[in-house]
């Protein structure tokens, strides 16, 4: 079996009517300290360097580093970059109660674009749903942004198919970013046939299992801030991940006998799934960053994908996405 690799990195359309990005694009979140620390010098050069090297998507959020996020962005693209990407970002993070009130939203957007340094974001979606909030009044007022053009368009994150649906109903919702990776692939049940239905893409992001696809992490002893990861995120326990990491050995094993890298093939993997697919994996060194656009560059034979997905079933790895204090706030 050969790998096929394009010159160029092909585009996607994020759903039937949202911009048209780079096939892999960027999540910024790890440069806000959150998997460690981060130089903010580092940081506004590795922004920089992706931009030159073909990625126009960008991820952030306003709970990412307390606004920290954003303003790093938002030095990082002036000077004209700002013009060459497609910058997202989210508000009502964490899923509190009245994050996701329309005053809270008008709010927030003047904010987030204050720190990112723009008058727009290409898309402003609602980070968590808010429990005490109908989805209906958080989309108007997104729809409310969009009209005044400060969001060309508008997303939601951990959602379930049933609220997508009454979203929609409102106003038309480009995108919605779920975690999605060979290790995550509950959205595939019902969440990914109704965003198909309903015309809307899908940003997956952790789409290397928060760095373990990746295929550096052997041990729980490689892991950087391992204490930190472990208060949110159970898959990164001791025995969780020894588990999940045996089918990593299988992964690293046959992206050696194909000339490429672990994590090439579950980003190719990902890329696999539909145009509609759209990955946006960070990270905070260069080196990663240019490992990472060989999945955007590769054309996976439909056997191999086939492969992957018998590796990696839904449901198969241990240990759950979230802690119990954080999935009260996911939609699926």
């Amino acid at each position: 079996m050969a790998l096929t690799r394009r010159d160029d990195i092909p585009r996607h359309r994020l759903g039937a009517r949202g911009p048209a990005v780079s096939a892999l694009g960027y999540g910024a979140m790890g440069l806000s300290g959150v998997y460690g620390e981060a130089d903010d010098g580092e940081s506004r050069e590795l922004i920089r360097h992706l931009v030159e090297a073909g990625i126009d998507l960008i991820d952030t959020a306003d709970v990412y580093g307390n606004g920290h996020n954003e303003l790093l962005l938002g030095g990082a693209l002036s000077g004209g970059l700002r013009e060459r990407v497609a910058l997202a970002t989210k508000t009502g993070g964490g899923g509190g109660e009245g994050l996701g009130r329309p005053e809270r939203i008008r709010e927030a957007i003047d904010s987030s674009l204050k720190r990112l340094g723009t008058d727009h974001v290409d898309v402003y979606y609602l980070h968590r749903v808010d429990p005490s909030t109908p989805i209906e009044d958080s989309v108007g007022a997104l729809a409310e942004i969009v009209e005044q053009g400060k969001a060309r368009y508008i997303g939601l994150s951990e959602v379930s198919a049933e609220t997508l649906r009454r979203a929609h109903a409102v106003h038309p919702i480009a995108v919605t970013q779920e975690e999605y990776s060979l290790f995550t692939r509950d959205l595939e049940a019902e969440l990914l046939p109704v965003a198909r239905e309903l015309g809307v893409g899908v940003v997956a992001y952790s789409p290397l299992g928060r760095g373990v696809l990746g295929g550096s992490i052997r041990s729980a002893s490689d892991v950087e801030n391992l204490a930190g990861r472990q208060a949110r995120y159970p898959r990164f326990s001791e025995e969780a991940l020894e588990q999940n990491l045996t089918r990593v050995d299988r992964l690293r094993a046959r992206a050696e006998e194909l000339g490429t890298t672990p994590a090439a093939l579950a980003l190719g993997w990902l890329l696999a799934q539909g145009d509609d697919v759209v990955p946006i994996p960070g990270t905070r060194r260069a080196a990663n960053l240019d490992a990472n656009l060989e999945a955007a560059r590769l054309e996976l034979p439909a056997e191999l994908v086939a492969e992957l997905s018998e590796t990696f079933p839904p449901g198969s790895t241990a240990g759950e996405r979230y802690t119990a204090n954080l999935r009260g706030s996911l939609g699926r």
